[in-house]
């Protein structure tokens, strides 16, 4: 995973679900690696041109390009041309800048550590450079037009190896097409699957596969079944496992997505045997409940222990195959009508029951785009794109090849290839070219010392013709793209641009790191002299200390307040409160207790705030509820212990503020007016 990088001036944006979880204002050092550069599509190559320098930073030049790149992409299109905010812009990039100046000075971008990040980076954000985007496009329609489709197929699967030959090849073909007309004069697709096929499930199954929809399957095995009609047989269809004959049985409309609501009795982790049953006998209780007549949502309010779904009825966002833990996901599925409620359910978390609120298809083609789009890249019809961009990198760099070169190669290499044990010595004498792409040549000899470098031991079915052709030809693909790879930033600025920003990004974090966000946490004495020092900004305003009670109904909370009434002579816990009248049932009482503020609880902030215990509040299913609180504290200053994150973000900002002085003194920085003036 990587970070994403967007350069503000005060320093580092990270995106990603780490620096998202952290409380408001807090800038504690974000989680290194915790989200995925966001790859844009690549723009066609644009013709060089002079580019000024706009300012120098310690002796460092910083174009007009760069700065405007980034600037832009921090700003709005529509915003107001107001050169006020270009100016302040300009003091904040300086201060990037600096830092940046900072960390390579200290030698922050020669270690290992930054070069192998960057190459990560780079290897991310130069694939849209590497792939066609009208292909791309047409993959994502394409995918999204199948979605809405579920197929049924049976194949027929002829096996071929990883390395065959045209021989083999050719071998295994004739036989899937002596098999097709076999089903073709009547013979049942089934049972000659079961006598035939070299997938293994297919001796149970007569080669059903079930239902599928797009992306499930390898892309060509899926093009055929889309492609086909119900009934039909496709004519063999070659996958990376070999040769396929196909029979669609089915096609239905996908099963798209369904809302539902659940109430949960979360079980810790590794809780014995007694706590799980326990956690099972409430979620029946509920259950009960429910079919009873009970409102499901407000069960889910009282009981859930989602609280975050609870204070809605338990209401979950919409979701479709693969948002939820498989359990929870196949009992919600499951449900043939809205308001419907499932039998108790266990996942990961606990117990579940999941009622049904309504179901639609799939999302609209905007909704599931991007997920489309990334999940094209990692299936088997990325290669598309890829050959696309192939064969455009072999037609502008005038690509050519000899067969009869490679063919002489091949003949020169013996059956000790198969066993990984293969010298070059035998082939040292040929060093014909194999194929050029621009002003670059391929030999024979590069060809042979690549195989004698990566030679492995192989299966002993393996022959060696098709070891080498399948070698030569991941080797000449390799070749290929590395060579349009090579030339990126002379081809398209932006991407020059972009990895420049890269660059500086990794320095910035990591000389923040030091001097600024792991510096406040390791400086516990410096943080807490700051914390002295600034006592007023960090106060608690009134608080309370309560409790908040919830019975099932007036008898049950009328022996509640009697225990608490007599807790303090008779030594009462709220633990021996729950034991004693939750024993008949785990729905009898519920407890909550804590230190309140105002805006923490409804139920608190609506009664006066005074030691003592609350009448009873009655509510419309016959629940009780009262508070005990137990007292009322003034505003006091906070500990550190108890406003570490606010008082830990104010202290990097301060380390930051004063840092950046230092730099300023440090480093000259020098701004061209005159080309700062044409930017607008």
């Amino acid at each position: 995973m990587y970070r994403k990088f967007s350069i503000l001036g005060l320093g580092l944006v990270m995106v990603g679900s780490a620096a998202l979880a952290q409380p408001a204002g807090k800038k504690t050092a974000p989680a290194k690696k915790n989200a995925v550069p966001i790859l844009a599509a690549s723009p066609p190559p644009v013709a060089e041109v002079v580019d000024p320098i706009l300012l120098t930073v310690g002796g460092d030049p910083v174009t007009k390009g760069e700065f405007e790149s980034i600037y832009r992409k921090n700003n709005p299109k529509d915003a107001p041309n107001d050169r006020k905010a270009l100016e302040e812009y300009l003091e904040l990039f300086i201060n990037f800048k600096l830092k940046v100046k900072a960390a390579k000075v200290v030698g922050n971008d020669t270690t290992k550590a930054f070069i192998n990040e960057l190459k990560g980076y780079r290897r991310q954000l130069a694939q849209p450079y590497l792939s066609d985007k009208d292909v791309n496009e047409k993959l994502i329609e394409e995918a999204y037009e199948r979605m809405k489709k579920d197929v049924r197929a049976s194949h027929i699967l002829i096996k071929l190896g990883n390395d065959p030959t045209p021989k083999d090849t050719l071998a295994a073909y004739n036989k899937a097409i002596s098999i097709r007309n076999r089903v073709m004069k009547g013979e049942n697709f089934a049972d000659l699957a079961r006598q035939n096929s070299d997938d293994p499930s297919g001796q149970q199954n007569g080669g059903d596969l079930g239902y599928f929809t797009s992306m499930m399957m390898v892309y060509p095995f899926e093009n055929a079944a889309y492609n086909t009609s119900v009934g039909q047989v496709t004519m063999p269809v070659k996958t990376r496992f070999g040769y396929h004959i196909l029979k669609v049985t089915d096609m239905r409309d996908a099963q798209g997505q369904v809302k539902a609501a659940h109430i949960m009795v979360k079980i810790p982790d590794g809780a014995p045997d007694s706590v799980v049953a326990s956690a099972k006998k409430k979620i029946e209780e509920l259950l009960t409940k429910a079919r009873n007549g009970e409102d499901f949502g407000v069960l889910a309010q009282n009981f859930s222990d989602d609280r975050t779904s609870g204070k809605s009825g338990g209401q979950l966002p919409w979701f479709g195959t693969g948002k939820m833990v498989p359990e929870f996901e196949k009992a919600a599925f499951d449900l043939n009508e809205n308001n419907q409620i499932s039998e108790p359910v266990r996942s990961p978390y606990g117990w579940h029951i999941i009622k049904r609120l309504d179901r639609k298809g799939i999302q609209t083609f905007e909704e599931v785009k991007a997920e489309l789009k990334q999940k094209i890249t990692k299936d088997s019809r990325s290669q598309v794109s890829r050959n696309a961009v192939i064969d455009r990198v072999k037609k502008e760099n005038n690509f050519s090849e000899d067969a009869k070169a490679l063919d002489e190669l091949i003949s020169k290499i013996d059956t000790s290839y198969i066993n990984g044990k293969w010298s070059t010595d035998a082939v040292k004498a040929l060093n014909k070219g194999l194929f050029t792409i621009g002003n670059e040549t391929y030999t024979q000899a590069d060809l042979a010392k690549f195989l004698g470098d990566n030679q492995t031991k192989q299966p002993k079915e393996s022959t060696v013709e098709g070891l080498i052709r399948k070698a030569y030809d991941g080797y000449k693909v390799d070749k290929i793209i590395n060579y349009e790879d090579a030339r990126l930033e002379q081809k398209y600025p932006d991407f020059r641009l972009l990895m420049n920003e890269y660059r500086d990004g990794i320095l910035l974090f990591e000389i923040t790191d030091e001097n600024v966000w792991s510096k406040a946490i390791r400086d516990s004495a410096g943080l807490k002299n700051y914390h002295q020092q600034n006592l007023s900004k960090y106060m608690w305003g009134e608080r309370t200390e309560a409790v908040i009670y919830k019975a099932k109904d007036a008898k049950i909370a009328s022996k509640a307040r009697k225990m608490v009434a007599k807790r303090a002579k008779k030594g009462y816990s709220n633990a021996d409160i729950t034991k004693e009248i939750n024993a008949s049932s785990l729905l009898n009482l519920q407890i909550e207790e804590g230190v309140f503020s105002k805006g923490d609880n409804e139920l608190i902030d609506a009664q006066p705030w005074k030691a003592g215990v609350t009448e009873n509040k009655v509510n419309a299913d016959g629940s009780v509820i009262f508070i005990e609180f137990v007292k009322v504290m003034e505003p006091m200053p906070k500990s550190l212990a108890e406003a570490r994150g606010l008082i830990t973000a104010d202290y990097q900002t301060y380390l930051e503020q004063e840092w950046i002085k230092e730099l300023r003194a440090k480093y000259k920085v020098d701004v061209n007016k005159e080309v700062f003036n044409t930017i607008k």
